[in-house]
């Protein structure tokens, strides 16, 4: 089944994520900040990667390394750039520094539909 990587500082998002998404068969990978994804993927010097998931969602406001730079790394990096983002945040406003970001496949606003994300996970494992 598809691996799915969550990158979010909010506890309660990353299990609520987590629940919903193993319960669809996905293999979940977690990531409580910006470092840590970025370690897992390999996508920072000396990181070897752990995981290539086949979609990434991504909170923007986190600390150490915010999900805006999280995106960057992986656009820079061969092994990560085609991997699609999800972003999903609470500042709608965010879309706009993302710009035609070839790699982010979806905005979603925090409070979210969990039956909406799934239904754009699976979308995105589909093609």
């Amino acid at each position: 089944m598809a691996k799915v990587m969550i990158v979010d500082d909010d506890k309660d998002v990353i299990e609520l994520l987590s629940f919903v998404l193993e319960k669809d068969g996905y293999t979940v990978f977690r990531a409580f900040n910006g470092r840590d994804a970025l370690e897992q993927l390999g996508v920072l010097p000396s990181a070897q990667m752990v995981v290539k998931p086949d979609v990434v969602i991504l909170d923007i406001m986190m600390p150490e390394i915010d999900g805006y730079t999280v995106q960057n790394r992986m656009s820079e990096h061969d092994e990560t750039r085609s991997i699609p983002i999800i972003i999903l945040t609470a500042k709608g406003l965010m879309r706009d520094l993302f710009g035609l970001a070839s790699n982010v496949a979806a905005y979603i606003d925090k409070p979210f539909d969990p039956s909406m994300l799934r239904e754009k996970i699976k979308e995105l494992v589909k093609s």
